[in-house]
Formats: C-alpha cells, structure tokens, sequence
C-alpha cells in the first residue's frame, strides 16, 4: 500500500515539473495564497537552464538583457523562497487518476499526493542531448568532448571546436571565442537557424565558420593524446579536412520523451499537449505550460512560459474559489 507523502494534506495546486515555467507558477501560486506543492524528477530544481544551459546566456526575458541559465534558477529560487511551498525532489508521477470528489491523486516513486488541481510543467519531458552518431571513444568525453558546457572556464585558451546552427551553438561559438585561444563553428549547412541578431555577432566575431561541413570522426591526436583530430567532410563533395583542437562542443539540441502523458488520457498533438488560450487540457482542473503545450501562434520560449503560468493559475482559482476576488494586482497581493 502506497503511504501519503503528506499525510490527508489536499493541495490546490500541484505543479509537475520544476523548471522556469514550473518555478514561476508555483511563486505565483502563492501570491495568490493557494496551498502549492511543486513535484520534479531530477535533485534539483532548474529544468534545462540549469541541466543543459547552466552557462548560456538567455536574452529574452523581460528586463534582463541576458543573464545565464544558473543565474536565472537562482533568481527564479530566490523568488520562490519568498513565499515558499512545499517542494518534491526526485520525484517522478507515474500517473494522475480523479477521485470521486473531484481532486487528482498524484502517484509518484514517492508516494501519492492529492491536489484539486493540476499544472503540467515538464518542457520537453525526460531529455538528452543529441549525440554524435558514429561510434567513437567513450573516454573522449571525460575531457574533449562535451554535450553542454559545465564549466565555461575549461575552455580558456584552449583551441576549441563547437558543433552545430541553432541558438545554442552559435551563441555558445561567440561566448567562447571571447576566452579560447581560436574558436571554430561547424555547420552543415551555409545558413544558420539561429536568431538574427546572435548570427549578426557570429559574422563580427573572431569565429571562424566551417561550413557546410559534417562530422565524420573524432580521435584522439596520435602525438598528442591531450587533444583531438576532428575529421569533416564537405557537403556534396569528397573534401575531407581533419581540425586538431582541445574540446569539441556538441550543440545538435536534445532528444526528448513526453510519452507517459499519453497514459494519462490526455489530449495530445504529436508530442504536446493541446491546451485552451486559458490553458486547460481535456481533463478537468488539469492545466499544462511552457515548452509542452500547443496552440495557435505558440512560441517556445522562457518569456511565454512565465505569462503561461498565471494564467492557469488564474483559471485554477476561478475553478477552485469562484466567489474569491481573482483580479487583485500582485502589489496589493504581496502586501498582505
């Protein structure tokens, strides 16, 4: 038999997922005075920013003309422990059933938790970064070759190659060419997926752009074991060149799996979940935000997360408490 995690406690809201999107709602849970309970897989509390992204630096969050990913997670802590609730870490749901009362029962490894309402908060789901896909050395990746920056001043002065066109390689390609010894980007393709502006900086940095080039192997430099041999091949063409460097970056994005909301009879497209412009899903009281939720003019973005979530919350309360007074502005909230 399954013990409750706490006790007969019934929340009002309880939140899956314990990213900016999941963080922000749960603060703004509170400002609204409802009993939150804020559940995440991993030790920590962060998602991608702080998993994948810990020193990269955002640029579209409102007032903030760039901050890190760790930095953003700090704030985001900070912000939460203003108000606090009560939080489960390396938590995993396996399943939310209704009970005849109208709340949710939360199955977790854990133990069960009950909530009158649901917010699904899980980005992409469980993730990893896309790997390289031939076969390499598996030792390469204790010092050479990396997936996402730990730590960014492993690569001052160093020869460092970065691999990869969206936002996160090239804004990574300009960031580290401020501190290596030489930076270089390979793409596969001569136009980038990047957002303007960060290829604008890309086309005025020191970085210099391999492209259209792939991957075909990395080795470790037969004179030198300390650095690699990084061999390209041209894009419809037999051009082989073979790039010797000190650490190569891996920036293909990440793999991700949504596949255990399918078990909770939820409405999906694809791999989303298909939420109203109030962010409601199929089921009663269960709500969904951030990166795992489609609709009409959806933008996957931090900024659209954070408005998300109030407007569950909001729609949560007006479910929960109909006669509560749900237009107060946040300074007369905070206040008292």
């Amino acid at each position: 038999m399954v013990t409750k995690i706490m006790n007969d406690k019934i929340y009002d809201i309880s939140i899956i997922g314990g990213g900016p999107a999941g963080m922000f709602a749960a603060y703004y849970a509170r400002l609204r005075n409802l009993n939150v309970s804020l559940i995440e897989s991993l030790p920590k509390l962060g998602g991608q920013p702080e998993t994948l992204y810990a020193q990269k630096h955002i640029y579209d969050v409102a007032a903030l003309p760039k901050i890190s990913g760790t930095d953003l997670i700090k704030q985001l802590t900070t912000q939460l422990n203003t108000l606090d609730c009560d939080k489960y870490l390396s938590t995993s749901v396996s399943s939310i059933d209704r009970n005849e009362d109208d709340t949710w029962t939360i199955k977790t490894n854990k133990g069960e938790i009950t909530s009158k309402a649901i917010i699904i908060a899980i980005g992409n789901g469980a993730f990893e970064p896309r790997k390289l896909t031939f076969e390499y050395d598996q030792s390469l990746e204790t010092n050479n070759l990396s997936y996402f920056v730990n730590d960014i001043e492993d690569y001052i002065g160093k020869d460092v190659l970065v691999a990869g066109g969206g936002d996160s390689a090239v804004d990574w390609a300009i960031d580290l060419s401020k501190i290596a010894k030489h930076t270089s980007l390979i793409h596969r393709r001569n136009k980038y997926r990047a957002m303007e502006s960060s290829v604008e900086k890309l086309n005025t940095s020191a970085v210099e752009q391999l492209n259209p080039f792939i991957i075909k192997e990395v080795n470790y430099n037969p004179d030198n074991h300390q650095k690699i041999d990084v061999t390209l091949k041209m894009v419809k063409s037999d051009e082989i060149k073979t790039v010797t460097a000190d650490k190569l970056l891996v920036n293909y994005g990440f793999v991700s799996d949504s596949r255990v909301l399918r078990d909770w009879n939820i409405d999906l497209q694809g791999p989303f979940v298909k939420v109203s412009q109030e962010m409601e899903t199929n089921l009663p009281n269960v709500f969904a935000i951030g990166d795992i939720v489609t609709y009409p003019g959806k933008l996957q973005l931090i900024t659209t997360a954070f408005a998300e979530g109030p407007i569950a919350v909001t729609k949560a309360l007006r479910n929960l408490y109909p006669d509560r007074n749900y237009f107060e502005h946040s300074t007369s909230i905070f206040e008292k």
